[in-house]
């Protein structure tokens, strides 16, 4: 059986290949289907991805991506696999259930995401039974990609770092308070736009500003989310992202501060995915 996996975001989609115990790996664009039509999907998959597969058959499609948490865009989704691929049986899924799966397996535990957003999620081993409301990057989002480069401009723009960190950020981007302005409140995709800037933080470890920023908005996942979750005092907390990987020693000392049972730490769900189908 031909099994193929995807983990899409809204810049990039991952698609795994299982074929006989070997597993291949291709990108394409991102899929969100907020931005996307039904037949820009079809054509992007068909113009993309197809090629790369050599007309192979495909027996079992799991989709994973952002924007289906909304049943119409679900929907929208299991469309598109029917279309591009006739004689698979698919499946389309919310990323926290790809979280969940790549992360917990079949067991009990609390599935974390940090990386350009943040949510999390208690799995039972089959299914999420219980979330922790997301609000989005403007009212929500802590310890994420986004609060924590909205973290960096603040400091920035109030003229809160000090004279080594404002020398570093002038070196490293090249912008201004009314670029910034422009590409939060009128151009698309703020969110990604925030979180590009919380590479800076992984660049400049080591000095205090920098370190109260991610201890900060790590504290405001823990105590706002995962404190909320009673499931937690019995069962692990799981990462995943690009957030939780690169402040993972954060991420472990706040598990210990909290008393929390530390599980994996992974950088993309894609490995737990493979394994998850694979068994």
């Amino acid at each position: 059986m031909n099994v193929l996996i995807a983990d899409s975001g809204a810049t990039k989609c991952e698609w795994c290949l299982l074929q006989k115990g070997k597993k291949r790996t291709f990108y394409t664009s991102g899929i969100s289907p907020y931005f996307l039509k039904e037949v820009e999907i079809i054509n992007l998959l068909r113009t993309d991805l197809l090629p790369k597969l050599k007309k192979l058959r495909v027996d079992r499609v799991f989709y994973y991506g952002t924007g289906l948490g909304s049943p119409d865009n679900v929907d929208i989704l299991k469309s598109v696999l029917k279309k591009v691929f006739p004689g698979a049986k698919s499946e389309a899924r919310e990323d926290m259930t790809a979280a969940a799966r790549a992360l917990c397996g079949n067991e009990k535990g609390v599935a974390c995401i940090l990386g350009t957003g943040s949510n999390s999620c208690f799995f039972n081993g089959k299914r999420i039974v219980k979330s922790s409301p997301g609000l989005g990057y403007v009212l929500g989002d802590e310890g994420s990609g986004a609060w924590l480069g909205r973290k960096v401009l603040q400091y920035y723009l109030y003229n809160t770092f000090d004279e080594e960190l404002r020398f570093r950020f002038d070196a490293k981007y090249v912008t201004s308070r009314m670029e910034v302005l422009e590409n939060v409140y009128k151009k698309p995709l703020p969110n990604r736009y925030l979180a590009s800037f919380s590479i800076f933080l992984a660049e400049t470890r080591g000095h205090y500003m920098t370190e109260n920023i991610i201890e900060d908005g790590l504290n405001d996942f823990f105590f706002t989310h995962l404190s909320k979750f009673p499931e937690i005092w019995k069962h692990p907390v799981h990462f995943v992202g690009g957030v939780a990987y690169g402040f993972r020693d954060v991420i472990r000392e706040l598990c210990d501060s909290y008393e929390f049972r530390l599980g994996s730490i992974l950088k993309k769900p894609m490995d737990g995915l493979v394994k998850f189908h694979a068994s």
